[in-house]
């Protein structure tokens, strides 16, 4: 007996693709719906509960407000808004496309932050929600 004949095969390509396809479609279809809806219309979104109640921007506050001027292919609308979502855009188009790429080869993919990755992405979010609210970070404001 021949050792590759009990190696497993990859599943069929249909099926690798399955889970990051339905997460681009679903992401797509968010995206497409913030891009027809403008947010910056009154009426459309909840407002955010923390600067209804507090006056203060949280890390998401100007979110839909850079998707919808991202969708519409202006970036320095969308940086204005939310600099740090557009970042996040940006990552999420790396992680995807990784993942696609490596779904076509039969490569399993995880995505593995070490634990000072993820406290430095939180403490990035934190210090970003902090400056937005300072005069001094007015810019970063949407």
């Amino acid at each position: 007996m021949d050792a590759t004949t009990n190696a497993a095969a990859p599943p069929p390509l249909a099926r690798r693709l399955a889970a990051p396809a339905g997460i681009l479609a679903g992401v797509a279809a968010a995206w497409a719906y913030v891009g027809a809806v403008d947010p910056n219309e009154p009426g459309h979104y909840p407002v955010c509960p923390l600067l209804q109640f507090t006056g203060l921007y949280c890390p998401g506050c100007g979110g839909l407000r850079s998707a919808h001027a991202f969708v519409h292919g202006d970036l320095a609308a969308a940086f204005s808004a939310n600099a740090m979502a557009v970042a996040g855009y940006f990552a999420f188009f790396v992680v995807m496309t990784v993942w696609l790429v490596r779904a076509v080869r039969g490569v399993r993919f995880e995505l593995y932050l070490p634990p000072v990755a993820l406290w430095s992405l939180g403490a990035a979010g934190a210090v970003f929600s902090v400056v937005r609210n300072l005069p001094f970070g007015a810019v970063l404001a949407p």
